[in-house]
């Protein structure tokens, strides 16, 4: 089996000291256990004795296994990370991933939905049912925001503040943002209407499932799935949409990129220039469709 310590070392490291979301941390650590497990496969290893032709031969082998460009690129960063942080934890041979070269993963467009789509999808839900009630204030709550459906879930209570309109999102570093009256109203009528008879006693988080607990990602998802079914919305949406569908819809009213950046909480801005190529895209199908030489 594999010496573990600089894996343990790293996780304490990240979780700690960069305080970094519980996904990230997971996906980092199974990158490199993925990694290890094939280096090694069940026999003793040691990290200090992985060669750069240990990396280059892994890269190609998850290529060939039609690993998709942007899993082989996370894959790289994480091992780079990883050893780096091996370095500072007192590793002192050379770092194996220091002369592997960074793959480009194809630049995707985010799909977003138009706004008469957001339009029937928020009017869906029956906010004189308790849980349409609760339903609709999720949508107005993403699309007013942007957050993303983890960080939705995580929301409690104190994270809202409806007086100023704003909500507080915490996932490793805390962001304010603010949020639509619509939202402000949805959000105070399912305080008020729908959570006090849905919750169970002393739940903090801010919505719940028909048990009274914390929603969670799969209620959720269902959730959406059947309003859009219901809606005969035919786009094979995903949640992600509302936060793609936030960010465009912005930047396409005169929001700039930094500020956008800061509220979807993105570390590189690189990350939220993705949007305007959207807004770049639908100019350009109008342009097509409208100039009388094109």
């Amino acid at each position: 089996m594999f010496d573990t310590k600089y894996i343990d070392n790293y996780k304490e490291y990240l979780t700690h000291e960069r305080r970094a979301s519980a996904n990230t941390v997971s996906s980092y650590i199974r990158d490199i256990t993925q990694f290890a497990n094939h280096q090694w496969n069940g026999e003793n290893g040691d990290f200090e004795h992985v060669t750069d032709d240990d990396i280059r031969y892994y890269i190609t082998l998850l290529q060939d296994n039609g690993r998709s460009s942007s899993t082989v690129s996370r894959c790289i960063a994480s091992l780079r990370a990883f050893f780096r942080h091996m370095m500072d934890d007192g590793f002192s041979g050379p770092n194996p991933v220091a002369g592997i070269a960074s793959i480009s993963a194809p630049k995707k467009t985010p799909q977003i939905l138009t706004n008469d789509e957001i339009d029937t999808l928020l009017n869906q839900p029956d906010s004189d049912d308790i849980k349409g009630c609760r339903d609709r204030a999720m949508f107005e709550t993403l699309y007013a925001t942007g957050i993303r459906v983890s960080e939705l879930i995580a929301l409690d209570i104190d994270d809202v503040n409806l007086v100023t309109g704003l909500i507080s999102c915490r996932n490793g570093k805390t962001r304010t943002i603010p949020i639509y009256p619509a939202a402000v109203r949805a959000i105070s009528h399912y305080l008020s209407f729908a959570r006090p008879s849905m919750a169970v006693a002393d739940e903090v988080s801010l919505f719940v499932n028909t048990g009274g607990g914390r929603m969670s990602r799969q209620g959720f998802w269902k959730t959406l799935k059947s309003y859009l079914e219901k809606a005969k919305i035919n786009e094979d949406i995903t949640p992600q949409m509302l936060r793609h569908s936030f960010a465009a819809h912005l930047l396409k009213n005169g929001a700039d990129l930094r500020s956008l950046q800061q509220m979807l909480g993105h570390a590189d801005i690189a990350s939220t220039q993705a949007y305007a190529r959207v807004i770049d895209q639908q100019l350009r199908e109008v342009y097509q469709k409208a100039h009388p030489r094109a």
